[in-house]
């Protein structure tokens, strides 16, 4: 059953049929083979129920909060305050453009939000200063990839919902290897304008700082607002996300930037990604059922059993698998397949599950910024106006830092568990 399933569904993949198409098809397909062929009613059933979870609510909110930030002038301000702490090093607008994503992760939680907000502040400021096209783009995609891993993030509420875990909790565990990444990132570029050219710029003068924080405070303030409100208790994370929703309304009315027009335009945005998304859970749901009565799960466990026991050849095989997947197979549904069927192995081999978490949340992240399917890349190269072919070869060796950040994560796991564990309390 499980060849079936994974066959028909790699075959859809591979001749570009949208994600949603190919789980659900691949999943009716297995169905229609196998022994409950005459209870067709399974599937609706559990694609209700698996969609039918408090715990969800909290993505419509958070994909709104981005578009939001988007259309009131937030990611203008963001960039022009990020310019003034760090525009003045070497290869400063790179900075800059690191920083940016930094702190517009604390509000938007998606990379794609990144890469089309930001990104086309980013790139065109950077070509303007005399960067190359290519690099500009690279450097955008490959920055953005911090945005899924600094709450609130919409990836952890996914995950969280799977692995039965506090979205709390996961969005603490994926603060500090957020930071790790975009200083690492800091770092390769600080790295390489020792042996390149960069353009340089003035630093600016502390009253030009404190004139862009002014500018640019109640946007600055949102994501120690969104994140200090969860982290104390005060809201759940479904309410953390509404929360974002009303201050970004706030902010837009204040700033006078938020027209009617683009409040619809937002709206329509969450509700199109917030329905692909359910369908997309929807159909994962009933194929894990379909995988779960396969025991494929268990079949796995004893596979990667009989090739080794020890823990550290395990996650070295497991990242390499993870990358792989994240190369053909969009973070979203890679979670929702990869996420029930690998639990019981990790559990077996005595993997913390928020650790888990953050690594299959990073490793699958890579993926955008990867061919053949880096969604990131296609986006930058959009909005750059610059060949895929180019961009692709730029963020390569951008990949060497997150790949190391990566492994960081993985092998010292107190990297992603401290701060849950010291707010929260260890887990039991």
């Amino acid at each position: 059953m499980a060849w079936i399933l994974f066959g028909t569904f790699i075959a859809l993949i591979l001749m570009r049929v949208p994600i949603s198409i190919a789980i659900g098809t691949a999943t009716v397909l297995t169905f229609l083979t196998s022994d409950f062929s005459s209870a067709m009613q399974i599937i609706p059933q559990q694609m209700l129920e698996g969609v039918n979870k408090a715990s969800l609510t909290a993505v419509p909110f958070f994909i709104m909060a981005g578009n939001l930030m988007n259309a009131t002038g937030v990611t203008e301000r963001i960039f022009a305050f990020a310019n003034a702490l760090v525009g003045h090093l070497k290869a400063g607008l790179a900075q800059v453009n690191i920083l940016s994503s930094m702190i517009f992760a604390g509000i938007s939680g998606a990379a794609v939000a990144d890469c089309a907000g930001l990104g086309a502040i980013e790139i065109k400021a950077m070509r303007e200063r005399g960067y190359k096209s290519d690099f500009a783009a690279a450097i955008t995609v490959a920055s953005s990839v911090i945005g899924p891993l600094i709450p609130p993030s919409i990836g952890l509420v996914l995950y969280a919902f799977l692995a039965q875990q506090s979205i709390e909790r996961m969005f603490l565990a994926g603060l500090v290897p957020g930071i790790l990444v975009g200083l690492s990132l800091m770092l390769y570029v600080r790295f390489r304008a020792q042996f390149e050219e960069f353009p340089t710029q003035p630093r600016a003068t502390p009253r030009e700082i404190a004139g862009s924080a002014k500018h640019g405070f109640l946007a600055l303030v949102a994501p120690a607002i969104i994140l200090g409100s969860i982290m104390f208790g005060f809201v759940t994370a479904t309410e953390a996300g509404v929360l974002a929703c009303i201050y970004c309304i706030i902010i837009g009315l204040w700033y006078k930037e938020l027209t009617f027009r683009a409040f619809v335009a937002a709206l329509s945005d969450t509700a199109m990604m917030t329905a692909v998304i359910m369908i997309i859970i929807a159909f994962s749901i009933a194929m894990g059922w379909l995988l779960a009565i396969d025991q494929t799960p268990q079949k796995l466990a004893d596979f990667t059993f009989a090739l080794t026991e020890d823990k550290n050849v395990f996650l070295a095989l497991l990242l390499v698998f993870i990358i792989l997947v994240g190369c053909v197979v969009e973070g979203v549904p890679a979670k929702l397949i990869l996420v029930p069927t690998l639990l019981p192995l990790i559990d077996a081999y005595g993997i913390d599950r928020v650790h888990f978490g953050i690594i299959i949340q990073l490793g699958l992240l890579m993926g955008i910024a990867t061919p053949p399917m880096g969604i990131g890349l296609y986006i930058v190269a959009e909005v750059g106006r610059v060949r895929f072919e180019k961009v692709t070869m730029a963020v390569l060796p951008m990949l060497i830092p997150l790949l190391a950040v990566l492994l960081l994560l993985t092998y010292v796991p107190q990297t992603v568990t401290f701060l849950p564990d010291l707010i929260l309390g260890p887990q039991n």
